[in-house]
């Protein structure tokens, strides 16, 4: 672990030098790569000059070395961005999700004094200084109370609450200014739902909130565990919870047909219910927010701090586009698109239609008869390539409510993961439930 350690930089100085001595860097490369490449008779583009594979990883260490807020830009950008994002950054991104640099033992320690005070181990019967999980916000460790009880520990990294602001206006600047990002990628829109969404990531206050709302609503489910938050060690930047045994989801590709069918089954009823009955949504949808235990068979649910509570109209607003694509009624599609907030302006109808096809392809599991086979079909790539001919026309497109972007990631993300499990899901079942039911009179509403 020592060659993965770096010590998380706390000051706003100490973290803006970080990303202006990253910025000369990488302006050094391009100066020295251009020559070179110039004194052969090519003349490269500036993007090209920029995507080399030392640019690539100068980058990719230095955001994995802040944390927080900058490698948060480079995950949601390799969720969202999707194919816009040139290979090689998507890679590098897509890595960070990973590959995190834990705290040095020093910088560690110095954090449980101030939190727990000097006395901070006294609780705990066993408590390892090497987190066994890194990411974006914190690390986890290990530990044992008196008691005999087994903890997970999650640990915020310092000075990242205080950051998360001129973090991500430094990386935007980085990459405008470097040409990482194309053009026609709305990065402002999307950094701002980073901000807001890192903000709530880093309260862990928040987080145990919104575990709790979800014990509440799975109380009876037997298909799942939901941790048990420890309150009295926790606090806004610690939060101390059960640890649950399991294996990482995506390890089962390889399970029982009837076994990759069932988790891929129970994840995308779960998201319904979501949608449509707990109006929360954890809108996170990376596979290590999910494992399995082989002897329950029960699916455990991690990291809650990207739950969102949503509103009453923009569940219906759901309800009624998956109606009409279930129905193949366009017109009750574009109707419900425009309860939700796709269609606010003025719109071409070319645009509007392409906007409505694209939904429609997106529910095809909904209207298919029997067993959809997400391993067998190539749903998410087309519906990536539509979105790549409505990208070219950003000046017609409106962005959606903050919300909505949201739940098409979450949905995005159980399409991806059944199709990692190659599963077979009867989508159409699932959702007939939703087709008779009166929501209104008989679901609950979380947030009331």
């Amino acid at each position: 672990m020592k060659n993965n350690e770096a010590k998380v930089p706390t000051s706003r100085l100490s973290r803006l030098s970080k990303m202006g001595g990253l910025a000369s860097r990488l302006a050094g490369n391009v100066l020295f790569e251009g020559a070179k490449q110039f004194s052969q008779g090519k003349s490269p583009s500036m993007q090209q000059l920029m995507m080399t594979p030392t640019n690539i990883g100068h980058v990719a260490d230095k955001l994995s070395q802040l944390r927080g807020a900058a490698m948060k830009v480079g995950q949601m950008l390799s969720m969202d961005a999707g194919d816009l994002v040139p290979p090689e950054l998507a890679d590098i991104f897509a890595k960070l999700r990973s590959d995190a640099k834990a705290m040095p033992h020093k910088q560690l320690t110095h954090l449980l004094v101030e939190h727990w005070g000097p006395d901070w181990l006294a609780p705990f019967a066993q408590f390892e200084l090497r987190p066994f999980a890194a990411a974006s916000i914190g690390q986890v460790h290990l530990a044992y109370l008196e008691t005999g009880e087994k903890l997970a520990i999650k640990i915020q990294y310092p000075g990242i609450r205080d950051s998360i602001d001129s973090d991500i206006d430094n990386v935007a600047t980085l990459l405008k200014v470097s040409r990482l990002i194309p053009a026609n990628v709305k990065l402002d829109t999307l950094l701002a739902e980073a901000k807001a969404q890192l903000h709530n990531e880093a309260d862990y206050h928040f987080e145990a909130q919104q575990i709790a709302l979800y014990q509440q609503q799975l109380a009876d489910d037997p298909s799942f565990i939901v941790p048990k938050v420890y309150k009295q060690l926790s606090n806004d930047s610690i939060l101390c919870m059960q640890f649950v045994e399991g294996v990482a989801i995506e390890s089962l590709a390889q399970s029982p047909q009837e076994v990759r069918d069932q988790i891929a089954t129970t994840l995308m009823a779960l998201c319904f219910k979501e949608l449509f009955e707990f109006k929360l949504v954890q809108s996170d949808p990376n596979f290590a927010n999910f494992q399995y235990q082989k002897d329950t068979q029960k699916i455990v649910l991690f990291d809650f701090g990207a739950t969102r509570a949503i509103s009453d109209t923009l569940s219906d607003g759901y309800l009624e586009l998956m109606l009409g694509a279930a129905d193949e009624d366009k017109t009750k599609m574009t109707a419900a698109a425009k309860q939700i907030g796709f269609f606010q302006d003025q719109i071409d109808p070319a645009q509007q239609q392409l906007i409505i096809d694209i939904f429609y392809q997106a529910c095809e599991p909904l209207r298919f008869d029997g067993d959809y086979d997400f391993g067998a079909s190539n749903l998410a790539k087309r519906i990536t390539q539509a979105g790549k001919v409505m990208s070219t026309q950003q000046n017609e497109w409106h962005t959606p409510p903050t919300d909505a972007i949201f739940i098409h990631r979450k949905l995005a993300g159980m399409y991806l993961l059944a199709a990692k499990l190659n599963a077979k899901v009867n989508v159409a079942t699932l959702f007939s439930v939703y087709q008779t039911s009166n929501l209104s009179l008989t679901k609950l509403n979380v947030r009331q």
